[in-house]
């Protein structure tokens, strides 16, 4: 496993689904983790709990990151704990599906305003942090963003706004060291596809058929790839899009 020993990494919407294991697995390589959360309190204290009863390093963050004032507040709140910022995962997002003809303009500023003007503001607040060292940012896309299915639009079209992001942030930001990478998954089995409907439906079982690799992913495919594109041994990419998906796009 790659060493994040001395690492601080901060792990947005790490509260369920991809993020708390990304949160756990990065802290079982070693670093002191931030579990930044909008609501779930109680799910985002019980990562924290999982991390420090193995002897990890972790703290629970509250904020919407729609707002530059807590986007503020959760760094400084994790400088004053850990000292310093190494890693930024940007999982925190949503995803609402419906035929186009049912968009509403609140629907897209809310998909719009968690999952890509959320990931600006904290990226901006994070490189006031970062060391000269530099650091890995790692955007979470999704598949959907290169394969939008019917009703997926607005969502898909966010992830591709953060892929775009990704590759001139990594342009942009390379000079300072801090490399940025997305990590898109593909269909995952969490708390919200199965309490969606997805996990054991037709649908899921067509999606299985199709994946070259014959299963939906689990959190923790996902996050070991993260542990990777976290660690020195990805010290030479960046702008990647990393597809987490078993094969399909």
């Amino acid at each position: 496993m790659a060493d994040l020993r001395g690492k601080v990494a901060v792990v947005t919407g790490a509260a369920k689904g991809i993020g708390a294991e990304i949160a756990k697995q990065l802290a079982a390589a070693g670093a002191s983790i931030v579990v930044s959360y909008a609501a779930s309190k109680e799910a985002a204290e019980r990562v924290v709990g999982e991390i420090v009863g193995t002897d990890g390093r972790a703290i629970a963050i509250q904020g919407d990151l729609r707002k530059r004032a807590d986007v503020r507040r959760l760094f400084e709140e994790t400088k004053a704990a850990f000292r310093r910022l190494d890693i930024l995962v940007n999982n925190a997002g949503i995803a609402e599906f419906g035929p186009i003809e049912a968009v509403t303009e609140d629907q897209y500023h809310r998909l719009f305003d968690t999952n890509v003007l959320g990931m600006v503001l904290t990226i901006q607040e994070a490189l006031a942090y970062f060391g000269p060292d530099g650091g890995s940012v790692i955007n979470i896309g999704s598949v959907a963003s290169v394969s939008p299915s019917p009703g997926s639009l607005v969502y898909a079209a966010t992830k591709g706004a953060v892929s775009t992001l990704t590759r001139g942030l990594a342009a942009e930001l390379g000079g300072r060291r801090i490399r940025v990478n997305t990590l898109a998954p593909g269909p995952v089995e969490t708390e919200g596809t199965r309490s969606a409907g997805l996990i054991g439906s037709d649908l899921a079982k067509q999606l299985e058929a199709i994946t070259p690799l014959g299963r939906l992913g689990l959190p923790e495919d996902v996050a070991r790839i993260a542990v990777f594109l976290a660690s020195d041994e990805a010290g030479w990419l960046t702008g990647a899009w990393v597809p987490a998906s078993g094969g399909l796009l």
